[in-house]
């Protein structure tokens, strides 16, 4: 139903009961059996819930809608008033309210618990919400102290929270190309800031959002585009190294693809894409970057290291191939044998019956 709607609803005896063990403070009259109930409902108002993570760990029911079609976004400069509490109704903070300062942060950068973070980057300013956030996405297993009281491990958070006002960060189309170069070195200097730190994932938002900036289609002076070609490469090699972190095998290779095409012999390039090579077993596509690379650099300790290292992946591989082929020919031959004795038990037999049938003629 939409707002406003007025409609009448036919409801079927089997729909129509009122179990009394269960609803015995209910207002509702008895309903005699077989009844078909005829039902006048007007939707007067409703508060929309938002699944914001996808899997229930971020719940947002709007109570006043915003303004515009505009959200926060992530990178926003957001300003919010709020409180949070506990299921149980404990007051754990508050803030922006009886003359106290509001709440800026910038959304995307850890500066609250995650739950808050990505449900504000999909509010619109004026919007006035509820958002409950699971320990998954807030404070997690372990006891916290908050401004007015401790949060219990593994605690479900309550945030009522309005959006006073935002400014998004800046697009690349709405930069001009100085603008943008100076975006791409602030992205990859953060996202490298965010690789020492551990936060992989993170960091590689920061080198794609750097290169967005920058992009190959895009045509910038000479002496721009020799900054420019370095920032990509460095964040296209950073990415890859972010990637083998994670595990991330096929887009460290991607990665380090995407350097090669402009730099066939980065050695940084060959060798980071030699080792996701090794870890999805292209042992024989390692083992040509790590020969190229060890052409350019013979010296590169890192290299030959990951070369020892192939080696023993090779002779480990030769070894469980050997053992298979003898496996096979063990069991072909098992085959072989097994048939030649079947044929000759059954040349045998054959025989035997046209001695018994010469004998019977006889």
């Amino acid at each position: 139903m939409r707002k406003g709607e007025k409609v009448n609803l036919l409801i079927q005896p089997r729909y129509a009961s009122v179990d009394r063990d269960k609803d015995s403070e209910s207002s509702v009259p008895s309903i005699p059996p077989s009844s078909i109930l005829s039902i006048d409902l007007e939707l007067v108002s409703f508060k929309p819930v938002i699944n914001v993570t996808g899997d229930l760990g971020v719940l947002k029911k709007i109570l006043k809608e915003g303004e515009g079609t505009l959200t926060a976004d992530e990178g926003a400069a957001v300003t919010i008033r709020y409180t949070a509490k506990l299921v149980d109704g404990t007051l754990l903070e508050r803030r922006g309210f009886d003359g106290e300062n509001a709440l800026k942060f910038i959304t995307d950068e850890e500066q609250v618990v995650a739950g808050l973070d990505q449900a504000v980057t999909t509010m619109k300013k004026g919007e006035h919400a509820i958002v409950t956030v699971k320990p998954d996405y807030g404070l997690g297993n372990t006891e916290v102290k908050r401004d007015l009281a401790m949060v219990p491990p593994c605690s479900t958070i309550i945030f009522e929270v309005e959006m006073l006002e935002f400014t998004k960060e800046k697009v690349p189309r709405e930069m001009n190309k100085h603008e943008r170069i100076q975006m791409a070195q602030r992205k990859k200097e953060e996202g490298n800031l965010l690789f020492k730190n551990g936060k992989y994932q993170r960091a590689m938002k920061k080198y794609e959002k750097a290169t967005d900036c920058i992009n190959e289609d895009e045509h910038f002076e000479d002496d721009d585009q020799k900054i420019v070609k370095s920032l990509r490469v460095s964040c296209w090699l950073n990415g890859a190294a972010a990637c083998l972190k994670q595990n991330y095998f096929h887009e460290a290779i991607k990665q380090c693809c995407k350097v090669l095409e402009v730099e066939s012999c980065n050695v940084k390039a060959l060798y980071r894409r030699a080792q996701a090579f090794m870890e999805t077993a292209d042992l024989h596509l390692a083992e040509l970057d790590i020969k190229k690379a060890l052409a350019i650099e013979p010296q590169n300790r890192e290299v030959k290291l990951i070369q020892k290292t192939l080696k023993q992946l090779q002779s480990e591989s030769n070894k469980r191939d050997a053992k298979l082929y003898t496996t096979m020919f063990a069991r072909l031959s098992n085959e072989n044998s097994s048939a030649a004795k079947k044929l000759k038990v059954e040349e045998t037999e054959s025989k035997n019956e046209e001695n018994v049938g010469e004998i019977n003629m006889h």
